[in-house]
């Protein structure tokens, strides 16, 4: 296990590093996200093939990743081609130093987020699919429905002139401030619990992976800056006080 998590590691960085060099020359994080979840289809599949099994709950494992690696990173990479930058990298792309954390950081993301498939992957023991397994793929299930569907209404919902300079508080956005981040770690955390089944001792620690994804989300780079910018936008509408004060964070629940 120690030799592929170390080559998934080295691939995982180098891939970074390299994506910095281009992005720092042409000064873009066009393809940031992109990259991202590229390096994670990759490593998942690279790490079947080094790990030398092929039993159905890393196939499963596998198919979850790729499809959930394919539909965010699409999504995000044809939204920054719309908007034509991402507002996280204001301060960001004009210097190569910064910009190099940031890359490493998404390695970082990228392996911590990622660890309880490549454990599984290296995994040769056969363990028959179990209840963590089912109940696992089902909060990935919903997880990928809720970010999928999010993702989708507040896209349509920006696209329409009539909404320019709204706030979107409809669909899924009317339980939930932000659906989208809710829906991702519910596919990690779904993710984790069927890897589990194949799981001993210390390698249960690697339930980082959706609190990682949760602080990341909760308390980093997602929750803040949004409710940072919404408020400095919105902040003295009374309809937004409103659904600041009656509309749940992050999990969703019926509007008060």
């Amino acid at each position: 296990m120690g030799g592929t998590l170390a080559r998934c590691a080295a691939t995982d960085l180098g891939i970074q590093w390299f994506c910095w060099v281009l992005a720092a020359a042409l000064r873009t994080e066009k393809f940031y996200d992109l990259a991202g979840s590229g390096t994670f289809i990759l490593l998942t599949h690279l790490s079947r093939v080094w790990g030398g099994a092929g039993h159905a709950r890393q196939k499963v494992q596998a198919g979850l990743v790729t499809a959930w690696g394919l539909r965010l990173g699409t999504f995000l990479f044809l939204r920054i081609l719309k908007d034509g930058h991402d507002r996280r990298f204001d301060h960001v792309r004009d210097s190569p130093g910064t910009f190099f954390v940031y890359w490493t950081v998404q390695a970082v993301w990228v392996f911590i987020t990622l660890l309880p498939t490549l454990m599984l992957n290296t995994e040769r023991r056969n363990v028959p699919l179990g209840a963590r397994d089912y109940i696992g793929w089902a909060v990935w299930s919903l997880g990928f429905a809720t970010e999928t569907i999010a993702d989708r209404q507040k896209w349509l919902f920006k696209s329409n002139p009539d909404n320019a300079g709204k706030f979107i508080r409809s669909g899924l956005w009317a339980y939930s401030r932000h659906p989208n981040y809710a829906g991702e770690i519910l596919q990690w955390a779904g993710l984790w619990l069927s890897a589990s089944s194949v799981m001993r001792g210390p390698q249960h620690l690697s339930v980082a992976s959706p609190l990682f994804v949760w602080f990341l989300l909760r308390h980093v780079s997602g929750v803040p800056i949004l409710e940072k910018q919404a408020a400095k936008r919105w902040g003295s509408e009374p309809a937004f006080q409103d659904y600041v004060q009656n509309t749940p964070l992050l999990w969703p629940r019926p509007a008060l």
